[in-house]
């Protein structure tokens, strides 16, 4: 066994998330110092911007006998820029060769080279989402049309998955609403006239995020979850260019929660409207909804709870499973 200094071997990772050339220091600290830097993946984002940065890097790589016997006794520095390609097997090798407890193994350290930031992994989703655009037979054709189903669908499916208390099933639902975000999105990249895509749409939200809330990115204040919401929908009105707190409304959603919006918009304007009265059995329930909203109850979300309450019920009389 070799009783010299043992050297070193660093493993270098890089998240494809974030682009190539922007490392950390002390991944670049390690990169210059480094006796050898090895990449036995030829295309390797990273290796035009090291070599730019006066990098040398070997490519083809090395098996672990050789790393270890270049390393140990000279007390020298080898740097591997980790892929996909041979990368399996070098680590194998190294593992194999430290648990013999036969060798003087040179110090093995694994440095992050970059980090995904939070959110990281939409970016996996935007590019998947584009290959399957590309690639699907049927994806490859769908229209905003064609996708609107889906949309309400999954809006209802991650409704019933809060409602429920399913945690499994409200991250799963998350996942299928964001579907339709970035699957929308995609199919306006291709429109030849007036194509966005998924950047602008979050462009366009950032923007409106931060313009109203100035109580946190600007030099207003706002005490209650009440003045939060005044301001939302002042400035809201404003940039719309409302002449009425009902305009906006989308008059398609289900009937309890638009009458339970239009109370909300009355309330939040300070307007009086007692909601009008008729003989029939939509004006009973377009004042339980309006007096709902008041109590701070959704009536949407009370009628499906009570319901669930009549479902089981029934299942009860039949003599099946109260729940599901």
């Amino acid at each position: 066994m070799n009783d010299s200094a043992p050297g070193r071997i660093v493993l270098l990772t890089t998240s494809h998330r974030v682009a190539p050339g922007l490392l950390s220091w002390p991944a670049w600290q390690v990169l210059r110092a480094a006796d050898r830097v090895l990449c036995a993946d030829p295309a390797h984002p990273q290796l035009p911007y090291l070599r730019e940065a006066g990098v040398e890097v070997e490519e083809g790589g090395a098996t672990a006998r050789e790393l270890v016997d270049y390393c140990v006794g000279d007390d020298r520095t080898a740097v591997v820029l980790t892929s996909a390609v041979g990368e399996s097997a070098l680590t194998d090798g190294l593992a194999r060769l430290a648990g013999s407890g036969r060798e003087t193994m040179p110090a093995l350290e694994l440095l992050p080279g970059s980090y995904d930031l939070p959110g990281a992994r939409l970016i996996d989703l935007v590019q998947v989402m584009d290959r399957i655009r590309r690639a699907c037979p049927w994806s490859g054709i769908r229209t905003h049309e064609d996708l609107a189903k889906y949309g309400l669908e999954e809006t209802y499916e991650l409704l019933e998955a809060i409602e429920t208390g399913d945690r499994e099933s409200l991250r799963e639902e998350l996942g299928d609403v964001l579907l339709q975000v970035v699957f929308h999105a995609r199919i306006a990249q291709d429109d030849p006239d007036e194509p966005f895509s998924v950047d602008d749409v979050a462009g366009v939200i950032v923007d409106k995020l931060i313009h109203r809330h100035p109580h946190v990115f600007g030099e207003e204040t706002a005490e209650t979850p009440e003045d939060v919401k005044a301001h939302w929908l002042r400035t809201k009105a404003v940039e719309k260019g409302r002449e009425s707190v009902t305009e906006g409304v989308p008059l398609g959603q289900p009937a309890l929660a638009l009458a339970a919006k239009l109370a909300s918009r009355a309330r939040a304007e300070g307007l009086e409207v007692t909601p009008p009265t008729g003989g029939g059995v939509g004006y009973e329930l377009l004042a339980l909804a309006v007096r709902a909203e008041a109590d701070g109850v959704e009536p949407e979300t009370a009628l499906r709870a009570a319901a669930r309450a009549y479902r089981d019920a029934i299942r009860a009389a039949e003599g099946g499973p109260a729940g599901s």
